[in-house]
C-alpha cells in the first residue's frame, strides 16, 4: 500500500470519527463560537486533513482565530455545501469547492467576490497563482470567487523501460494516433501487461474527465456557442470511437469498471505500460514504496487538432455570501493557500505532501523539486497550457475543459457516460450511445436556448 493510499484511508477514518463525535474544534459540526472563530466545511482529502491538523498550532496561534472544521467525503461534502450555500443561512463561512462549482455558485450569488481582499493582502501574491487556476475561478462577471488549495491537469504516464526494451520512443508532444500505435507495439510484450489504461467507469468525473479532452482535441464539443448540441456530431463520434476502440483493443482488463484508482493500481502493479490521467497521480507513482518509482516518463496530454488538451481541476476555497465573518474567513484562505503554508507542510509533513499545482513558486522550490523532480515540470507545463475558456476548436457557451460548467452537466455527463461505458463493454455501439446522448443534450440545450430568447 502506497503512502498516498495509507493517507487516504486515514483521511476516510478521520471523517468517520468526525461524523460520529459531532464535536467542534478538530472535527464535527460547526462550533458557532464568538467573533474570533470561523466554520469551515471541507472535503476529507489527505491534504485537507494535514491542513486541519496544522491549523491550531499555526494559524490560530498567529491570528487568534479558532477554526471549526466539518470534514466529509467528496460526494457528501458536495451535497452538504450545496444545501448550506443555497439556503444562505450563514452557518459556514468557508467551504472547499472545485472549479466546477465556483462559477455556478458565483452566478447564484451564493459566494462572495474576493478581489478586494486580494488587492489589500499584498503578501498573498495573486500573481504567483498559475493563470489558468485564476481564470477557472473567475466568474462571467470578471470577479474572482475562489483561491486554489491544490490543482491538477492531465498528462500521459508511461513505462520508460518498457518502451525502450521494445525500441519505441515516446514523441515529445505525442498525438493520439501515435499513442495508439505505441499501445499496439507494447501490448502483451511483457506477461500480463496491456498497452494502455484509460478510464471506462461511468460518471461525469470518471470516464468523461479524460474522454471529453479527447473530444476537444478531435474537434468536437458537447455544445456550440449557441447551445446547439453536438454529442452525435462527426468529431464527437470519431473521438469516442477512437477511445472505445483503443481501450477495447489494447486497454486494461475490466475497463468498463476502471476509474482513476484502478488505473493507478494497474500502472503501479505493472499491468499496463501507459496511462493518460491526472497529474496528481505522479506523487503515488514516485512514492518511496512504489515499485515503478523512477521508471515512469511523463508526456503532455496527446493532441489531434489543438496545441494542448490537458484538463484543469482545483480544490479551492470560497466564502459564503451570507457569512458575517468574511474578514476572518479571508485570513484563513490567505494562510491555507499561501507559500508559507506550503513551507510548513514541507517541513512538518513532508515535501511530497505539499498541496501543489497552484503556485509558480512551488516549482522553483528546491526542497520540493528534490522529491518531485521527475514530474514537477511536466505538471506545471500541463496546468499552464490549460485554457478553460477556449479548450477546443470552437467557441463554447460555458467555461470548462473536461466539463461544461452548468448544473445540468453532472446528470447529463453521467447518463451519457453509462452508454459509452456500455459500448466499451460491447453491449451497444458508439453510434447508439451517442444518439441517446444527443437526445439528452437536446433537452438541456432547449432550456438554455429558451432562456436566451427570453432575455433577448
Amino acid at each position: 500500500m502506497s503512502r498516498t493510499h495509507r493517507r487516504a484511508l486515514l483521511a476516510a477514518a478521520a471523517a468517520v470519527v468526525l461524523t460520529l463525535t459531532g464535536c467542534a474544534g478538530w472535527g464535527g459540526g460547526p462550533g458557532g463560537g464568538g467573533p474570533d472563530s470561523i466554520n469551515v466545511l471541507m472535503v476529507n482529502n489527505p491534504q485537507m486533513i494535514d491542513l486541519q491538523r496544522l491549523t491550531a498550532d499555526n494559524f490560530t496561534k498567529q491570528t487568534g482565530i479558532n477554526v471549526n472544521f466539518t470534514v466529509l467525503p467528496e460526494n457528501d461534502v458536495r451535497d452538504k455545501i450545496s444545501q448550506e450555500f443555497s439556503s444562505q443561512a450563514g452557518q459556514y463561512d468557508v467551504a472547499s469547492l472545485s472549479n466546477f462549482e465556483i462559477p455556478i455558485y458565483a452566478k447564484s450569488k451564493w459566494i462572495a467576490p474576493l478581489d478586494e481582499y486580494v488587492q489589500a493582502d499584498t503578501q498573498f501574491d495573486q500573481d504567483d497563482i498559475l493563470k489558468p487556476m485564476t481564470q477557472s475561478l473567475t466568474a462571467d462577471d470578471g470577479k474572482l470567487y475562489g483561491e486554489p488549495f491544490y490543482g491538477e491537469s492531465s498528462f500521459l504516464m508511461y513505462r520508460k523501460d518498457v518502451l525502450e526494451s521494445n525500441n519505441v520512443q515516446m514523441p515529445e508532444k505525442p498525438t493520439w494516433q501515435q499513442v495508439a500505435d505505441i499501445a499496439a507495439q507494447v501490448d502483451n510484450k511483457q506477461p500480463g501487461m496491456r498497452g494502455i489504461c484509460l478510464r471506462g467507469q461511468p460518471g461525469w468525473g470518471q470516464i468523461f474527465a479524460p474522454l471529453t479532452t479527447v473530444v476537444n482535441t478531435f474537434g468536437g464539443t458537447w455544445f456550440e456557442k449557441d447551445w446547439t448540441p453536438k454529442v452525435d456530431g462527426p468529431e464527437f463520434t470519431e473521438a469516442t470511437k477512437f477511445y472505445v476502440d483503443l481501450v477495447r483493443a489494447h486497454g486494461e482488463n475490466g475497463a468498463p469498471q476502471a476509474g482513476f484508482t484502478e488505473c493507478l493500481n494497474n500502472l503501479i502493479q505493472g499491468n499496463v505500460a501507459m496511462w493518460y490521467d491526472a497529474t496528481s497521480a505522479a506523487g503515488s507513482l514516485e512514492a518511496d514504496d512504489s515499485p515503478v518509482k523512477g521508471k515512469i516518463g511523463y508526456a503532455p496530454a496527446p493532441v489531434v487538432k489543438t496545441d494542448s488538451s490537458g484538463w484543469l481541476y482545483a480544490w479551492s476555497w470560497s466564502i459564503q455570501q451570507a457569512s458575517d465573518k468574511k474578514d476572518n474567513a479571508w485570513k484563513f484562505i490567505s494562510w491555507a493557500s499561501s507559500k508559507q503554508y506550503e513551507e510548513l507542510v514541507g517541513q512538518q509533513v513532508g515535501w511530497s505532501s505539499v498541496p501543489a499545482g497552484k503556485r509558480a513558486s512551488t516549482y522553483e522550490n528546491q526542497d520540493y523539486l528534490k522529491v518531485a523532480s521527475s514530474f514537477a515540470e511536466p505538471t506545471k507545463a500541463a496546468i499552464e497550457a490549460a485554457d478553460p475558456r477556449n479548450p477546443g476548436v470552437q467557441e463554447r457557451p460555458a467555461i470548462g475543459i473536461q466539463f461544461i460548467d452548468i448544473p445540468e452537466f453532472t446528470d447529463l455527463g453521467t447518463q451519457v457516460s453509462q452508454y459509452v461505458s456500455s459500448a466499451i463493454a460491447g453491449q451497444m455501439s458508439v453510434d447508439d450511445a451517442l444518439s441517446r446522448g444527443q437526445r439528452l443534450a437536446e433537452d438541456v440545450a432547449e432550456r438554455y436556448q429558451s432562456r436566451e430568447e427570453g432575455s433577448g
